[in-house]
């Protein structure tokens, strides 16, 4: 049988989606399996859209390998493009297929034949120069792969023709903040949020049963990677056995939430999950599930993807377009609907020059990321461009990528050149491959060849760096963005002690700055104080994908053990490569065995102190830093170190290079300066200084280009197909519902579609709301959602002891994420957390209003709904600032939070909080609840239409209070789709209902 793409009147196509509903329901192969046609075989012609045979796709399909691993066959010529899901599945095909039934692809005449240079053709592609429009000459490069993804998915429905003109003429209408669509070629998960994504489409099967519709609708329609790696703590660290009893015990921990998500691997198409011990998610993504290209089924066309992490954007080093989003966006996305997003404007920054001798990527990535913070990027793109590009490594470019989130742009973008393609190939891709796309990307005008002539592009605003300037450099202690030049360390530390709390303060008094609190560590003398290191790990996916800063950090490591340093034993020191590629050029490099003696043993695959699975610190230290209330410090060469997220006992915390990590564990201090002061004493008795101990660029530059070898990726990705045997013992049921087990403290079915309808519940106004919690600038999703350790004294402790679970099992909340019940419960409850409502007083609690008591903000949100009582969150600058974390807007819905009232959002909360049906609000330039003289003793009324036509983004909306108080806020509703996802109660009812019309 064929479908042709001939026009078709609406009825026919409506029989032919519910054909297609039967034919999948009634089909075990259709229905769980997707297509992969042989890789050796030349991809057909493509005319539009081609015909497709079911005969034919039926007998291609490959049901003998292990659902999680896609088939993957690194040894074929083609690789990852067309194996793992580059591909498309048999549902996919089809939904393209039907989208073009209704007319003709309006963009058809512009469908391009690529030859190959020996015979024959490697596909066919949308072309941009075909369109001889002087305009796509000038953009930037980032925008150019958002025109050609709204040309090629065209259908004047979910992407108009006006949408390809908004975006050719981007100079024009990217200053007018005008909407666009966006349709990304995958979804990329980790397990953190990956869990929650597919409890909530489990649900949503449930969801379309109970409104008698086809729960098998609910299905990832583009491919989606899930790679586990947020679970691993460093429970037992400075082991060689660390790796395997860590595994050990996240498989005890976890085994419930890794059992769901193999299930999720089987229950739902078109999705990979990548099992646990095989890497950090985005260092994954780099090295091998990356395509840089797609050819799916001859059609070719640019990879592009967004991630329910916000380090997503590391792949943006590698040319491919990507960005975080919500988990809540990302479903959507996985389900077809395509992005809403305004047309960002566009930085253009130049770099010039060279690094200097003993300035590593890292400190080159905390002066990119203080300058865009300076400048303002938030919402925008950031494009990369200018000579010394050529001077930066793939993993450099990835590095800065990496950390978009902390300088606020949606993605800092590296255009595909010839350092990208020899990436590829060190990396393992096919000749083949990269040959393709090469040319793709060339005859494309997605190539960026510095040894042409370049083009002048037009940026919305211009950076200029030149790398020389660059010197060596360090970032805290409580946010990102706050550099601090190495030279300058000792004397910041002193100013943070002295000055007032806050992001560069802990208001210590002179007389106690000094104080050393003495404890006994394993039966020998130890002593701590302020600004000693207890926490030295090398983790997160911003520099362990960098072989210069990580064989860097073992030459660190080398020196010290030959001139006799070591680091003290109750620095808490930690090794967590982003893939097993890095243990095997650490083993080939010999120097392994140098971070072991100083006790940087490898201690997992995953991201580990950086999110917060930083595991127990010894008793005995802790209770030296509890005891003597000393500000103790951690080292790691991570991405953020707000408060409350490294470790609840470090409040000062510093991001550095992975060099660096290992010199301040040495020196056991961050009150040092390394340029006067000896680090520590050799065995000859003489004082070591920070330069006997650096590596020269050379020294580095060597052991890089004889430890790095292209076999290392090959085995390595070779091997996380066939999983692990903790990993394949799992069983798990073959049901396409999930059968929730009430007892369960990991995964728990949500209330989110409890007594829905087919019918929308429209728009509503908040009448009479209290305020749940008051709060001032720069509260993290950490603040409002902790991913780390749940306290023992909190809400969700004493929900998971009533239901018999030991202290030592309450894992972390961000392993739990699978369970509403205790996310709920832990929301606000970061014990760093500020609320104004407590007059000063840190902590998770907040005031009730009505009788003045001072409960847990869980305990007082109940209160309130019990009460039939609805409640708003007052906010300053920055709200949802870090994590592109969905609980943090899931679980104030939870608690019956209707509005959010603050100076700004960070953009992916925002967007959550509409997803979630939560009214985002803005204060009025230069107000704010300060200025307005709210105390959060009033009651709110925001006063909104009754119906969403009456609505438009960016409206004024009047907040009046019992207080007599009243004024204008902007209604952040910023295009008109987050609208329309408002009047459903959020974007996955909107889903739902839309699927259900099918």
């Amino acid at each position: 049988m064929y479908i042709s793409t001939a026009s078709s009147s609406s009825s026919a196509l409506s029989s032919i989606l519910r054909a297609r509903s039967r034919l999948f329901a009634s089909s075990p192969y259709l229905s769980r399996t997707f297509a992969a046609p042989s890789s050796s075989s030349s991809p057909p012609p493509v005319s539009g859209y081609r015909s497709l045979s079911f005969s034919s796709a039926v007998r291609s399909l490959r049901c003998s390998v292990p659902r999680w691993s896609h088939g993957v066959d690194w040894r074929s010529p083609i690789g990852l493009r067309s194996q793992i899901r580059a591909v498309a599945p048999v549902i996919e095909q089809f939904q393209r297929k039907i989208a073009t039934m209704a007319s003709e692809h309006p963009f058809k005449a512009h469908l391009t034949s690529l030859p190959k240079p020996g015979g024959g053709e490697f596909g066919k592609f949308y072309s941009l120069p075909s369109f001889n429009d002087p305009r796509i000459e000038k953009l930037p490069y980032s925008i150019r792969i958002l025109l050609e993804s709204a040309i090629r998915n065209c259908d004047n429905f979910q992407v108009k023709k006006e949408d390809v003109e908004k975006i050719i003429d981007w100079e024009n209408t990217s200053p007018n903040q005008v909407e666009i669509p966006f349709k990304p070629a995958r979804v990329l998960l980790q397990d953190f949020t990956g869990v929650p994504a597919v409890v909530d489409l489990a649900c949503m099967r449930d969801a379309m049963n109970k409104l008698g519709s086809d729960s098998n609708k609910i299905n990832p329609l583009v491919p989606v990677d899930l790679v586990i790696d947020h679970s691993v703590q460093v429970d037992v660290a400075r082991s060689e056995n660390a790796v395997q009893a860590n595994m050990d015990l996240e498989f005890q921990r976890n085994k419930e939430r890794f059992a769901f998500l193999k299930w999720g691997s089987t229950a739902f198409r078109n999705m990979l999950v990548v099992p646990p011990g095989s890497g950090i998610v985005h260092q994954v993504n780099l090295e091998y599930l990356g395509r840089v290209v797609f050819n799916t089924e001859g059609l070719l066309y640019p990879d592009s993807v967004v991630g329910t992490d916000s380090h997503t954007t590391m792949i943006d080093g590698l040319g491919v377009a990507g960005w975080g989003v919500g988990g809540i966006e990302a479903e959507a996305a996985m389900l077809g609907q395509p992005m809403s997003m305004v047309l960002p404007g566009v930085v253009g920054f130049k770099l010039s020059g060279k690094l200097h001798d003993g300035v590593t990527a890292t400190d080159l990535v905390l002066t990119v990321t203080q300058m865009l913070r300076k400048h303002g990027v938030v919402g925008k793109f950031v494009e990369f461009y200018g000579e010394g590009m050529g001077k930066l490594s793939l993993a450099d470019r990835a590095t800065i990528a990496n950390m978009s989130p902390e300088y606020g742009a949606t993605m800092g973008f590296f255009p595909v050149d010839h350092v990208t393609l020899q990436y590829l190939k060190l990396t393992g891709r096919s000749d083949e491959t990269v040959e393709m796309i090469e040319a793709y990307l060339r005859a494309n005008k997605l190539f960026v060849d510095y040894n042409e002539p370049q083009l002048e592009r037009v940026y919305s605003s211009y950076l200029q760096l030149d790398l020389a300037d660059v010197e060596p450099c360090m970032s805290g202690p409580k946010r990102p963005h706050d550099r601090v030049p190495l030279k300058e360390m000792k004397s910041d530390w002193h100013a943070c002690l002295d000055n007032k709390v806050g992001f560069k303060g802990f208001a210590i008094p002179k007389e106690e700055q000094e104080k050393v609190a003495k404890f006994s560590f394993q039966g020998q003398p130890a002593e701590l104080k302020h600004g000693n290191v207890v926490i030295a790990a090398i983790t997160s996916c911003t520099n362990t994908s960098n072989p210069s800063v990580m064989l860097g950090a073992g030459l660190v490591a080398k020196k010290a053990s030959e001139l006799g340093l070591q680091v003290k034993p109750w620095v808490k020191t930690s090794l967590a490569p982003g893939s097993g590629v890095v243990t095997k050029y650490l083993l080939q490099s010999g120097l392994q065995k140098y971070l072991n003696q100083q006790g940087f043993n490898i201690v997992g695959y995953g991201c580990t102190t950086c999110i917060g699975n930083s595991g127990d610190l010894d008793e005995s230290v802790a209770a030296a830093i509890t005891e003597n209330d000393v500000v103790a410090a951690a080292v790691l060469s991570g991405n953020r170190n707000f408060e409350g997220r490294v470790h609840p006992l470090t409040r000062a915390n510093y991001l550095a290079s992975p060099p660096l990590v290992v010199a301040y564990a040495l020196a056991g201090t961050v009150d040092i300066d390394f340029n006067k002061e000896p680090i520590g004493t050799g065995k000859d008795g003489k004082s070591i200084y920070f330069r006997d101990i650096w590596p020269t660029a050379e020294e580095i530059a060597e052991v890089v280009q004889s430890s790095v070898l292209p076999s290392m990726f090959k085995s390595t990705y070779e091997a996380i197909t066939k999983g692990n045997p903790i990993w394949n013992d799992l069983s798990v049921p073959t049901a396409t519902l999930y059968s929730w087990d009430p007892n369960s403290t990991y995964i728990h079915e949500p209330p989110y579609f409890k007594n829905m309808t087919l019918d929308p519940p429209g728009v509503h106004g908040v009448k009479d709301a209290y305020c749940l919690v008051n709060f001032g600038d720069s509260i993290t999703t950490d603040h409002i959602s902790p991913a780390g350790s749940i306290h023992k004294d909190s809400p969700a402790a004493k929900y998971l002891i009533e239901r018999g679970v030991d202290r030592k099992d309450f894992n972390s909340y961000g392993s739990r994420r699978g369970n509403d019940e205790v996310m709920a419960r832990g929301t606000f409850a970061n014990i760093r957390i500020v609320n104004k409502l407590l007059n000063g007083e840190v902590g998770p609690k907040t005031v009730h209003v009505p009788t003045g008591e001072k409960l847990y903000v869980f305990d007082a949100a109940m209160r309130y709904k019990t009460a039939g009582q609805d409640t708003i969150i007052l906010a300053g600058a920055e709200y949802g600032s870090g994590s592109s974390r969905d609980w943090a807007a899931k679980g104030p819905m939870l608690l019956g939070v209707k509005a959010v009232i603050a100076k700004s959002f960070e953009k992916i909360h925002r967007s959550n909080l509409v997803g979630m049906g939560i009214v985002p609000l803005c204060f009025k330039a230069g107000e704010d609840a300060d200025t307005l003289g709210l105390t959060g003793h009033e009651r709110y009324t925001i006063d909104l239409p009754n119906n969403v036509s009456d609505m438009r983004p960016g409206q004024d909306v009047t907040v009046t209070t019992d207080s007599g108080k009243s004024f204008t806020c902007i209604a952040r509703f910023d295009t008109e789709v987050e609208l329309a996802y408002f009047n459903h109660g959020g974007i996955l009812p909107y889903v739902i209902r839309n699927l259900t019309k099918q």
